[in-house]
């Protein structure tokens, strides 16, 4: 299936990035994308097997063939959007096939929406049968399903989207897989420009602007298949909750960076009562005030091993996520990682990266983030 080679490629492709030429990698650390120039692939043979094993082996399972391996080319860009990612792919034409025995050896457990911009493709899954050109389709990847390119040069832009971040239940999801779903009317067109749009200009973003554009696509891919299924508002009320869930967890992602954001924020932001925001984070493994702590610590961590950022103050990276006094911001971060963001900083600047795999308990401060937790009333002012 042509958008699950898609994919692929642009995940296998990052991973796999220091064995390319470098002439035809471009790493843009920071702007969370991998850019792969014009049949970087390559063509021939040589480039068709190397397409089919990183597929295969860096992202998922699949059986791909094609009928001119010797003429085989392909072009790949490939963008984080933290809670999503998207890739584009332009690639000779191609046969897939995942079985039930290739999701069990590995499941990313994503469902994936392709928009096709160049070709036809003939699409197998659950039942359903399509042949797609110029639209959008779904497909799941912990399900089999069979593709085929029809004619040349096939051209497609994915969007992986985590099943746990689609707020909708996967049983209604079900009933749009492997269908032509349309791009040129309604919220489908609008979804295909904005893909189309932050392709283009998404490298060029920063970190924080590309996770905020991730949430922004998140909620238009979860429009347009809410529109497909039916009226929204018909939803049952535990899909809605989790579906307000999600969109509340998007904007926390969006925000950690204003020193105002609580608990009390966020619930007027989504016309909710205080009571009800407590509510709804009660089955969450933390409450809100220390889910915006943690996220807030996760992303200082981790600019203050960044050697790009090694020239700004420990207080001014505190301040971009949110934390409005250093004293606050140090007890904090000690107590999460166990030592001071002053020392973090040097030890992550001490060595290179490679470092740490040759000796780990020089680096062990590296460990995962604890969490502490904060009752409903807690605020979360730093």
């Amino acid at each position: 299936m042509i958008d699950h080679v898609a994919v692929g490629v642009g995940t296998a492709v990052r991973r796999t990035g220091e064995g390319l030429d470098c002439r035809h990698v471009e790493e843009r650390g920071d702007r969370m994308g991998l850019l792969i120039a014009p049949d970087a692939v390559g063509e021939g043979e040589d480039g068709f097997d190397w397409f089919c094993e990183t597929v295969s082996s860096a992202v998922m399972p699949v059986m791909i063939s094609t009928r001119r391996a010797a003429g085989f080319r392909a072009s790949i860009t490939d963008l984080d959007l933290g809670v999503v990612r998207l890739t584009a792919l332009t690639c000779s034409p191609v046969l897939s096939r995942r079985t039930l025995t290739h999701v069990r050896r590995g499941d990313p457990e994503h469902v994936q929406l392709a928009l096709l911009t160049q070709g036809a493709f003939r699409i197998s899954q659950r039942g359903n049968e399509s042949l797609v050109a110029g639209g959008l389709v779904l497909t799941d990847t912990s399900r089999p399903s069979e593709g085929a390119c029809m004619g040349g040069q096939a051209e497609s832009v994915v969007m992986q989207i985590p099943r746990q971040a689609l707020a909708l239940r996967s049983d209604r999801v079900d009933r749009l897989l492997a269908r032509s779903l349309a791009a040129d009317v309604g919220s489908g067109a609008i979804l295909a420009d904005f893909l189309k749009t932050l392709l283009a200009r998404g490298p060029r973003c920063r970190p924080e602007e590309l996770r905020a554009m991730g949430s922004v696509t998140l909620d238009l891919a979860t429009a347009f298949l809410a529109r497909q299924l039916g009226d929204p508002g018909e939803a049952p009320a535990e899909a809605r909750a989790q579906e307000t869930l999600q969109r509340t967890y998007r904007f926390i992602e969006t925000n950690l960076g204003d020193p105002s954001l609580t608990p009390q924020m966020i619930a007027d932001r989504h016309n909710m009562s205080l009571r009800s925001l407590y509510a709804l984070f009660a089955d969450q493994p933390l409450t809100i005030a220390a889910h915006i702590r943690r996220s807030r610590l996760e992303r200082a961590h981790t600019d203050l091993a960044s050697r790009e950022l090694s020239g700004q103050p420990v207080q001014a990276i505190a301040a971009r996520w949110g934390f409005s006094s250093a004293t606050r911001f140090s007890r904090a971060f000690r107590e999460a990682y166990g030592i001071p963001p002053t020392e973090h900083r040097a030890l992550s600047l001490a060595a290179p990266r490679h470092a740490e795999h040759r000796n780990p308990a020089r680096h062990e401060h590296h460990r995962t983030l604890l969490g502490p937790r904060f009752s409903a009333g807690d605020s979360a002012t730093a």
